[in-house]
C-alpha cells in the first residue's frame, strides 16, 4: 500500500479528486500549488505533506500567515500525531522547535533562511497555506522570499485560495522550484445559495430560472431575481418621492418638469439585528457568522444581544460554556478581567453569541473560535479579519453592508472580498448546502450584487520589493552578482516580464509596420521622409510660435487684471459676455483670477481666464453704489445705465474692439522661412503624387512616436527589481554598510532587523543613540519604529519627557536625513516615526495597572497586546543586532519588563 492509500483509508468520506491528484503529485516527487475555494478542503494536502515527511525520515515545516492559524494547525497536528512529533515557532513561542513537524509563521522561516539555522538540515517538505498573502502590500514579499531561497530538495506544496491567474503563478513556481504541478478546484464541495433580506423576506439574489444558481453554483452574468428590480424601483421612487416632497415643483403629470414617477414609492423596512438573528434561527440556518466591518460595531452587536435577552442555547449549552471559559481565561488576575469586559464577555458566550475582531484580546479570540468550533458559539459578529484562514465555517454569512474601511476611505469590497466572506458558508460534512446573506441597504443595485457574486477574476499580484535587510543578507550569502540573479527570479519580475512579452510583441509589429510605411512612402524623385521631416518641422515651429504666443498674452491678461479696482469700466474682448462692463469685485486668486463684473446688459456675472484671451485696461470708472448687491435687478439696472452713459462717447473700435492676431517671433519667421526655401528647392517638392507619398508618411511619424513610447514601456518594466535591488545597495554603499560584495561589520547588525524602518533602527544603534537609555526608556523609543497609527491623527501625541523625548526628537532628524539619501536614489521605504505608543510602553515597562493604561491611551485590549507583542519581538531583534553594545543587555531587560499580565508568553 502506498503511503497516500494509507492516508487516505483514515478519512470517512471519499476524497475529492483535486485532493487525490495533489497528493499523488507529492507522492511523485512534484512541488504542488492547490487554489480551491475557502472550504473545500486544501489544507488536506498540506497534511498529506506532512504524513510524507514522517513516512520517509524528513521534516515538514507548516507556515501559515498569522499565529491564530499557526497555533490552530499546531492543535490539529498534535491531535493526529502527538506532541513530541510537532513543534510550534512563532515570534514569542517556542514549543518543540526541533520536531519533524513545526508550525510555523512564514516570517519565522524567512529569518531561519537567512541565518542559516540548523534547524533546516533534513527539511524535505514546506506547506505554504494561504500563499495568496504574497499580494499583501506590507508583508508578501516574505513569501516570495522563502520560495525562491529554499534549497532545491525541498518540495514545495502552496496552497492558495481561488485566483484567476493560478495557472501564471503555477508557471512562475516551476521556473525557480523546479516541477511543480497546478491544480485548480472552483466548484465548491458544498452549494452556495445567495440571498438578499428585504424587510423580513428571504429573496434569492439570482432567478429560479438559472439552473446553476438554483444548485448553488453561480456562473459569471448569471440573471437577477425579478422581484428584487422591482424593489429597487420601488426603493428608488420613493426616494424621488421624498425629495419632491421637500422641494415640490411645479407642472403638469408627465411634464419635464413633473415626470412621471416609477414603481409604487414604497420604502423597504430595514430589519434591526435581533430581527435578522430570529430569522436565521426559524429557518434553521445557524450557526452564522455576521460580518460587520466595525470593532465598535461587533460589540454594539453583542449589547443589542444581551439587552435584548437573546438566548440560543440551552441550559446545559450554557453550563459547558462557562465551564469552557473559566478554566482557559479565568485565570487571568481578576482587576484585568473587570477590565477587559470579561462579565459581559461570558454573559454573551453563555447565550451564544459573540464578537470577533483585532481589538479583542487574543485569549478571548481562541476562545470563541473553540467554542464555534464546538457547537456552543451560534452566532459570531466579526470583522473581515475572521475571514484570513482561520477555520470558523458557518451555515450562514450574513453581510450588513458592502463597504468597509479601507484605511483611507469607506470603498465597495471586491469580488475576491465577497467571494472570501461568502465561502465561509456551507460545512463540509455538517450541511448540505450554505448561505450567503446580504441586507437590503437604500440605494443597492442587484445587478451590481449579482456581479460581486459571481465574477471570477481576481487575479494574485505580486508585492515583492528588495528591503534593506534583505540586500545585506542576499549580498551576505551570495555576494552582490548573484542576489541581482536571485532577485529576477521574483514573481514580481516574472509578471513584470509577462506583460513585456506583450509589449515586446507590439513593438516588434510596430517597427514592421514602420518599414511597411516607410516603403508605401518612396518618390521616385528623390527621399520623400526626408521631405517630409521638412514640412513636419515647418508646421512644428509654427504651432509651438502660436503656442508661446498665445501663453505670453495670456500672462499680459493676468497682469492687466491684478491692476484692475472695483468701478473700473472695461471692454471684456471675448466670450459669452464681451463687450463693456464694470468690475465689482476684482476676484484676484493664485489659482486664476475670476473678476465679479455687471455688463452693460444687466448681467451680474464672475469671469474666468477664457474670456481674457488679450490684456484688458480700464476705459473709464462710475460710483458703485456703496451695498451693491448683483442679485438686486434694479441696482444691476441702474449700473447698466451708469456703464452706457461712460463708454457712449468711446470710439466703436474700443468698445467693440477685433481681437488680434499675434506677431510672430522674428527669429522663429526667419527659421520658418529658410526651411520653406529648403522644401521649395527639394526634388520631391515637384511630385505629381506628393500630397498621396505625404498621407503615408504622416502614420509613419505617428506610428514612429507610439513605437517609441512602448521601447521607453518596454525599457521601464525590464529588470525592474533588480535595478531597485541596484538603487538600495547604493544607499548601504554610501552609509559603509556594503563593501562591493562584503557586508561591513556596521552592516552586520542591520541583517537581524526585520521592521519597515530597518536602516533607522540600525543607524541609530550604530551612533549609540540607545547606550544610556533604561530599559523602560528603550520600550518607549523603540515603539516609535514598530507602531503605526490605524488612522492619522493630527494632534501631538503624549511623550515622556527627558531623555525619551530627547532621543525620539533625535530618531526623527535621523529619519529625515535617511529620507533625503533615499529620495537622492529614488526609493521610499522608510514611512514617518510614530511616537503614539511610546507614553504607553514605557507605563507599562514602568509597571503601570492595565486598566489605567488603557483607559489613557484610548486604546483596546487587543491591540494594546498586539502592539506590546510586536514591541517585545523587535526588542529581541535589537539584542540580537546589538553586538557588545550596552543595548544588548538594556534590550533583553526591556522585554522581561513587558512580558506580563495579558502581555506574558502564549
Amino acid at each position: 500500500m502506498s503511503v497516500f492509500d494509507g492516508f487516505a483509508a483514515t478519512f470517512p468520506f471519499e476524497l475529492d479528486q483535486f485532493q487525490i491528484d495533489a497528493c499523488r503529485a507529492l507522492e511523485a516527487g512534484h512541488g504542488v500549488l492547490v487554489a480551491a475555494p475557502t472550504g473545500a478542503g486544501k489544507t488536506l494536502v498540506g497534511e498529506f505533506a506532512v504524513q510524507l515527511a514522517i513516512e520517509t525520515g524528513r521534516k515538514c515545516f507548516y507556515t501559515t500567515p498569522i499565529k491564530a492559524l499557526s497555533n490552530q494547525k499546531y492543535h490539529d497536528l498534535v491531535a493526529r500525531y502527538g506532541p513530541e512529533r510537532v513543534g510550534l515557532l512563532t515570534g514569542d513561542t517556542t514549543v518543540n522547535g526541533e520536531a519533524p513537524v513545526v508550525v510555523m509563521t512564514t516570517e519565522v522561516l524567512r529569518n531561519m533562511l537567512y541565518a542559516g539555522s540548523r534547524t533546516l538540515i533534513g527539511l524535505g517538505f514546506v506547506v505554504m497555506d494561504e500563499v495568496h498573502y504574497l499580494a499583501d502590500r506590507a508583508r508578501g514579499a516574505v513569501w516570495e522570499e522563502v520560495i525562491i531561497h529554499l534549497p532545491e530538495s525541498v518540495t514545495v506544496a502552496s496552497l492558495s485560495a481561488t485566483v484567476s491567474n493560478a495557472e501564471e503563478f503555477g508557471e512562475w513556481l516551476e521556473t525557480v522550484r523546479g516541477e511543480t504541478r497546478t491544480i485548480v478546484a472552483e466548484r465548491r464541495p458544498v452549494p452556495l445559495y445567495q440571498h438578499v433580506m428585504v424587510g423580513r423576506r428571504l429573496l434569492d439574489l439570482f432567478a429560479s430560472s438559472d439552473v446553476d444558481a438554483s444548485a448553488g453554483f453561480v456562473r459569471e452574468g448569471a440573471p437577477v431575481n425579478d422581484e428584487l428590480m422591482r424593489i429597487a424601483r420601488d426603493d428608488w421612487a420613493s426616494t424621488r418621492l421624498m425629495r419632491d416632497r421637500r422641494s415640490p415643483r411645479k407642472g403638469k403629470p408627465g411634464s419635464s418638469k413633473n415626470p412621471r414617477s416609477v414603481g409604487n414609492g414604497r420604502r423597504v423596512w430595514i430589519p434591526g439585528r435581533i430581527d435578522v438573528l430570529d430569522r436565521l434561527e426559524r429557518e434553521l440556518l445557524l450557526p452564522a457568522i455576521v460580518f460587520i466591518f466595525s470593532r465598535a460595531g461587533c460589540d454594539a452587536a453583542v449589547q443589542q444581544c444581551l439587552d435584548a435577552n437573546l438566548r440560543l442555547n440551552t441550559p446545559e449549552e450554557r453550563d459547558e460554556v462557562l465551564s469552557f471559559v473559566e478554566q482557559t481565561v479565568g485565570a487571568l488576575p481578576g482587576a484585568d478581567l473587570e477590565v477587559l469586559g470579561y462579565h459581559d464577555f461570558l454573559d454573551g458566550l453563555s447565550r451564544g453569541v459573540a464578537a470577533h475582531h483585532a481589538g479583542m484580546l487574543p485569549a478571548f479570540k481562541e476562545c470563541v473560535e473553540s467554542l464555534y468550533l464546538r457547537g456552543l458559539v451560534k452566532v459570531v459578529f466579526a470583522t473581515e479579519t475572521l475571514a484570513l484562514g482561520i477555520n470558523m465555517p458557518a451555515r450562514t454569512v450574513v453581510l450588513e453592508k458592502l463597504t468597509k474601511w479601507n484605511g483611507e476611505t469607506h470603498a465597495d469590497i471586491t469580488p475576491g472580498e465577497y467571494t472570501q466572506l461568502t465561502g465561509r458558508a456551507g460545512r463540509r460534512g455538517l450541511d448540505i448546502e450554505g448561505h450567503a446573506v446580504v441586507l437590503w441597504q437604500p440605494g443597492m443595485n442587484p445587478r451590481e450584487l449579482a456581479g460581486l457574486a459571481s465574477t471570477r477574476t481576481y487575479p494574485l499580484r505580486s508585492s515583492f520589493r528588495p528591503s534593506y535587510n534583505m540586500a545585506v543578507n542576499l549580498v551576505h550569502q551570495y555576494g552582490r552578482h548573484r542576489s541581482r540573479e536571485l532577485l529576477e527570479q521574483s514573481f514580481a519580475q516574472f509578471q513584470a516580464d509577462r506583460a513585456v512579452v506583450g509589449l515586446a510583441r507590439q513593438l516588434r509589429k510596430a517597427e514592421d509596420a514602420l518599414s511597411g510605411y516607410a516603403e508605401a512612402a518612396k518618390c521616385h524623385l528623390g527621399d520623400f521622409l526626408e521631405y517630409a521631416d521638412l514640412r513636419r518641422q515647418v508646421n512644428d515651429l509654427e504651432k509651438d510660435a502660436k503656442r508661446s504666443r498665445r501663453a505670453e498674452r495670456r500672462d499680459e491678461a493676468a497682469t492687466s487684471l491684478e491692476r484692475l479696482k472695483p468701478g473700473d469700466v472695461i471692454v471684456v474682448p471675448a466670450g459669452k459676455y464681451a463687450g463693456p462692463a464694470v468690475v465689482v469685485e476684482p476676484g484676484l486668486s493664485e489659482h486664476g483670477h475670476r473678476p465679479l463684473v455687471v455688463t452693460a446688459t444687466r448681467q451680474s456675472k464672475r469671469l474666468a481666464t477664457p474670456d481674457f484671451p488679450v490684456p484688458v485696461e480700464a476705459v473709464g470708472r462710475i460710483r458703485l453704489p456703496k451695498r451693491f448687491d448683483g442679485r438686486n435687478p434694479h441696482q444691476r439696472k441702474q449700473v447698466a445705465e451708469s456703464i452706457r452713459q461712460a463708454v457712449e462717447h468711446l470710439p466703436h473700435s474700443v468698445t467693440r474692439p477685433r481681437l488680434e492676431k499675434g506677431s510672430v517671433d522674428p527669429a522663429v519667421a526667419v527659421e520658418v522661412s529658410a526651411l520653406r526655401d529648403r522644401l521649395r528647392s527639394h526634388p520631391c517638392h515637384s511630385c505629381p503624387e506628393r500630397e498621396d507619398h505625404a498621407r503615408w508618411t504622416e502614420r509613419y511619424f505617428k506610428l514612429q512616436r507610439d513605437t517609441e513610447t512602448l521601447a521607453r514601456r518596454v525599457e521601464r518594466r525590464t529588470n525592474t527589481v533588480a535595478r531597485e535591488f541596484d538603487r538600495v545597495c547604493e544607499v548601504l554603499d554610501a552609509l559603509k554598510y556594503l563593501d562591493g560584495d562584503r557586508v561591513t561589520d556596521r552592516g552586520r547588525g542591520l541583517m537581524r532587523i526585520y521592521s519597515d524602518l530597518d536602516l533607522v533602527a540600525a543607524e541609530a544603534l550604530r551612533e549609540r543613540m540607545w547606550d544610556d537609555l533604561s530599559p523602560s526608556q528603550l520600550a518607549a523609543v523603540l515603539s516609535v519604529l514598530v507602531y503605526e497609527a490605524r488612522r492619522p491623527d493630527e494632534s501631538a501625541p503624549r511623550l515622556p519627557g527627558g531623555a525619551i523625548a530627547a532621543t525620539i526628537e533625535a530618531m526623527q532628524r535621523l529619519w529625515v536625513e535617511l529620507e533625503q539619501l533615499e529620495k537622492d536614489h529614488r526609493l521610499a521605504f522608510l514611512r514617518a516615526p510614530d511616537p503614539g505608543f511610546a507614553w504607553t510602553a514605557y507605563r507599562w515597562a514602568e509597571g503601570d495597572a492595565l486598566d489605567e493604561i488603557l483607559v489613557r491611551a484610548d486604546l483596546t485590549a487587543g491591540d494594546f497586546v498586539r502592539q506590546m507583542k510586536q514591541l517585545v519581538d523587535f526588542a529581541g531583534q535589537i539584542a540580537d543586532a546589538a553586538g557588545d553594545s550596552p543595548v544588548r543587555k538594556t534590550a533583553r531587560a526591556t522585554i522581561d519588563l513587558l512580558r506580563r499580565g495579558i502581555v506574558s508568553p502564549d
